[in-house]
């Protein structure tokens, strides 16, 4: 699906968990994240530190989608 859109001209951003999946299925712009069970979210922390990190990888996704890139890319930390 990520491709499809791609192609389509839209640059999209894959938040995942297990990176060289994504990139076997070919996402371009590629953001990790925490856990297979709550990919965007850490349970085990306060309600403002998760907030905090939900808000840090989202920041991280747009800032992915204004990159321009030439290859599969991996944005870390």
């Amino acid at each position: 699906m990520v491709k499809e859109i791609e192609r389509a001209g839209l640059p999209v951003v894959h938040m995942c968990t297990i990176v060289p999946i994504s990139k076997t299925v070919g996402a371009n712009r590629i953001v990790p994240t925490v856990a297979i069970p709550h990919p965007l979210g850490n349970t085990s922390l306060s309600y403002e530190d998760e907030k905090a990190l939900r808000r840090k990888l989202v920041e991280k996704a747009l800032k992915a989608l204004q990159t321009e890139i030439h290859e599969q890319t991996v944005f870390e930390d």
